[in-house]
């Protein structure tokens, strides 16, 4: 038991309470930064070939060297992992992990959007519960690091790159403001109908929602070009302070780069044709657009090549969304984006609590068409790559962060089990809700 004093202005009240009660956590904190070396492995590096068996140094929570003939350290602690493979950690590029617990029927465990349209400035980071029960479950599979966004409206905020392991959202984070989210306003359209009067007023909501789009997508417009304008003068004045300083504006600063293409935008889209308007839009307004979605992509898989737009699919186990579509149009989309020259990256198309199903997802993928080098990589370098941060993950090279996890069998593979896990360089507890509810009720009669 531990004693928790709650201190007030001329009073401290203890209570005794267990650890986990402190926290209201099932995600057991990680061990300290140190070195470690992994031996007997079998290592897939995604980045080169396979090595038989090898050795994996870690340190300062970066990764120190790799190879077969690796020479243990003095003072390492030694993990053998005979019969084991190490893999790089998994990135889910598609999630809402730690914004929200429970979506139905529990409000206050809801932090995904704020009111209205036009959020920019509404960051990620600050609202993801480091204690949720789903970055458990997700990390002991092999998700190291993922991105969690925000939704709602259009403009929602700014998503965040973060590592599943720490006690607050700033220890998970690792780029706080990785990019902007906008889903654009969908037109509307006209159905068949009965005729008559039908008709008319099917018409009729037509043409006002698409009244309502195109004013929504003109304050969108405007608000880009203010954030341009808005940049530009802080530049003036930061070099000529004679100038009259601008006022300051939370709203535009966040956008400030994003209109400079310096920050990605994500793009929210499913349908071919929203997906070439969301990228019609982007370039517009000088824009760095991912499609996030992307279920129809396969569709348009030239255009996107040609524009040099990535997509993060989200959809692979989703059902057909069309009468005639096949059974594994969802399946087969990631090949299919794979066969066009397209970049992408799979997520598990869950917001949080089933995030967990991100390998399987991706080895749902290698079996309807796509290599298996390619489905490891969807989950894992090129996720890195397509938002900017495959100097720090991905792969199992010197000097990326350590993330890394050692499994009994291949990743993508459901009966797989992972054998220890390390985030940031500290070995994390294997630990879980599910653990937890397992030891409790295993032996219940």
């Amino acid at each position: 038991m531990r004693r928790i004093c709650i201190a007030g202005s001329a009073v401290a009240l203890c209570v005794a309470a267990p650890a986990r009660a402190q926290l209201g956590s099932f995600n057991p904190p990680p061990g300290p930064q140190k070195t470690f070396a992994i031996t007997n492995a079998h290592i897939v590096p995604v980045s080169g070939p396979e090595i038989a068996s090898g050795t994996v140094v870690i340190s300062a929570g970066k990764i120190q060297a790799v190879g077969a003939s690796v020479t243990v350290p003095a003072g390492a602690e030694v993990v053998d992992a005979k019969g084991l493979r190490v893999y790089p950690g998994m990135m889910d590029a598609g999630t809402s992990i730690g914004l929200s617990e429970i979506g139905q029927g529990a409000n206050s465990t809801v932090d995904v959007s704020e009111v209205g349209s036009f959020n920019p400035n509404a960051q990620a980071v600050f609202a993801i519960n480091p204690h949720s029960a789903h970055i458990g479950v997700a990390r002991v599979v092999g998700i190291t690091h993922v991105v969690s966004r925000p939704t709602g409206g259009i403009l929602s905020g700014q998503a965040a790159l973060v590592n599943l392991a720490g006690s607050t959202a700033p220890q998970m984070a690792v780029v706080r403001n990785l990019a902007t989210v906008i889903e654009l306003p969908r037109s509307g359209f006209g159905g068949r109908g009965f005729g008559g009067f039908l008709a008319a007023q099917n018409a009729a909501n037509t043409q006002d929602v698409n009244r309502t789009r195109t004013r929504q997508l003109d304050s969108l417009r405007t608000l880009l070009k203010d954030a341009e304008a808005y940049g530009r003068a802080m530049d003036a004045y930061a070099k000529d302070k004679s100038l009259p300083r601008p006022k300051q504006d939370v709203v535009l600063a966040s956008l400030v780069q994003a209109v400079r293409g310096k920050m990605p935008v994500l793009m929210i889209a499913d349908r071919a044709n929203d997906i070439k308007e969301a990228v019609g839009f982007a370039e517009e307004n000088k824009l760095k657009p991912i499609i996030v979605g992307g279920r129809d992509s396969w569709q348009v898989t030239s255009f996107l090549k040609d524009h040099d737009v990535p997509v993060i699919i989200t959809s692979v186990m989703e059902l057909p969304s069309r009468e005639d579509d096949p059974y594994d149009v969802n399946y087969s989309a990631p090949a299919k984006l794979a066969q066009g020259g397209v970049r992408f990256a799979i997520t598990s198309g869950d917001a949080g609590s089933e995030v967990r199903n991100l390998p399987y997802v991706a080895g749902m993928a290698s079996a309807f068409g796509l290599s298996k080098d390619d489905a490891l990589k969807s989950v894992t370098l090129w996720p890195a790559q397509i938002f900017g941060v495959a100097d720090k993950f991905g792969t199992i090279e010197p000097g990326k962060v350590a993330n890394l996890v050692v499994t009994d069998g291949d990743m993508l593979e459901a009966k797989t089990n992972t054998k220890y896990l390390f985030i940031d360089g500290r070995m994390v507890p294997l630990d879980t809700k599910h653990t937890d509810l397992n030891n409790k009720f295993k032996d219940r009669p």
